[in-house]
């Protein structure tokens, strides 16, 4: 999930630094290479045992020696960008988080009523990652808690990218007991519905709202938050499934995705992670994750792809930020459910 609105562009900056190396694969294999079991394994063990040292170090992984909850380094969150995955990722592979560690992060967390609805959004998703009710929250320094569901829902989504629009209905839609209040500014519909009527011409998405800057990361996650939402609007379910497709002709010959820039393929484990947890909304979409070839020619699987980043001491192979990358990729490899469809996704908890 992406931040907030000023690392919106950011966030996707960070994917777009990424190398352009993809998995080494069997070009001359009959068929498309899947992840095994044991792959799957060995990789998300692997990765998982990395980003373990990365909270008990309190360490921005790679490109930064920033640690992930810090005020002095990040001033209006006190997080990292990515963090809300990275906790989730590490809760998905059944890490259990001590209480020193939810002080720490409860501590640093940067929130109040003017946050932006990204940073709100994030916090939501990552305050439960660790077992803390968002609805009954109470800030560092504040004398009074606060619900961050209700102050999310009173953000206009007006003015806001397709990528904080679509983080939010992630976020309100994550927990059924989370209720909207009765002064919001939008609901789970008309936040579906707007996103939808933001899809453009070649049915994907852009942060920009341009047919020329769409994208797999912002269309993925778009589709992802349609279906969460659950609308039943005609136009809504006819965008996700349009958006399903964009994602089925994006992917590369490596099962990979990315993006392309002046004619180049720029495949990266975090877009690829991103389609995946995209693919995993409807069963029919489901098989091609890591079962069956998208397209023709192609030698790997997106899941196959995605784990074939992942270095053997657990990083992510040219990943610009770990927090980010440890958490998309984990989350992704949840999404793949072993082999086995299942309607709730990853971001769901209740």
């Amino acid at each position: 999930m992406f931040k907030m609105n000023k690392v919106m562009t950011a966030s996707l900056t960070a994917v777009l630094a990424l190398g352009t190396l993809v998995p080494v694969v069997d070009a001359g294999a009959a068929s498309v290479k899947t992840a095994s079991k044991g792959y799957r394994t060995s990789k998300t063990k692997s990765a998982t045992t990395y980003a373990k040292k990365m909270l008990k170090a309190n360490k921005d992984g790679l490109t930064s020696k920033a640690q992930i909850f810090s005020k002095s380094a990040y001033p209006t969150t006190g997080t990292a960008a990515g963090y809300s995955d990275f906790l989730l990722g590490l809760k998905k592979q059944g890490y259990k988080f001590t209480t020193s560690q939810k002080k720490l992060v409860k501590k640093n967390l940067v929130v109040s009523k003017k946050s932006d609805p990204a940073v709100l959004a994030n916090a939501i998703i990552g305050l439960q990652a660790i077992g803390v009710n968002p609805t009954t929250y109470k800030p560092a320094g504040a004398k009074k808690s606060m619900n961050l569901v209700s102050t999310l829902y009173k953000k206009s989504m007006n003015k806001q990218t397709v990528n904080v629009q679509s983080t939010t209905l992630i976020a309100v839609s994550s927990n059924k007991t989370f209720k909207k209040p009765s002064k919001a500014a939008f609901s789970k519909s008309s936040l579906s519905l707007k996103i939808a009527k933001s899809q453009q011409a070649n049915k994907g998405w852009a942060y920009n709202n341009t047919v020329a800057s769409v994208d797999s990361d912002t269309t993925a996650v778009a589709v992802n938050a349609l279906a969460m939402g659950k609308s039943k609007n005609k136009t809504v379910k006819a965008a996700a499934t349009a958006g399903r497709s964009y994602l089925k002709k994006a992917v590369y010959k490596s099962g990979a995705f990315g993006y392309t820039y002046n004619g180049k393929e720029n495949a990266n484990a975090n877009s690829t992670a991103e389609a995946i947890m995209g693919l995993a909304t409807t069963k029919a979409a489901f098989k091609n994750i890591n079962k069956t070839a998208l397209t023709s020619g192609q030698t790997a699987t997106p899941l196959r792809a995605m784990l074939g980043y992942v270095k053997s001491d657990g990083t992510v192979k040219d990943a610009f930020s770990m927090t980010l990358a440890y958490g998309q990729v984990s989350l992704a490899a949840s999404a793949a459910h072993n082999g086995t469809y299942t309607n709730k996704l990853v971001y769901t908890f209740k």
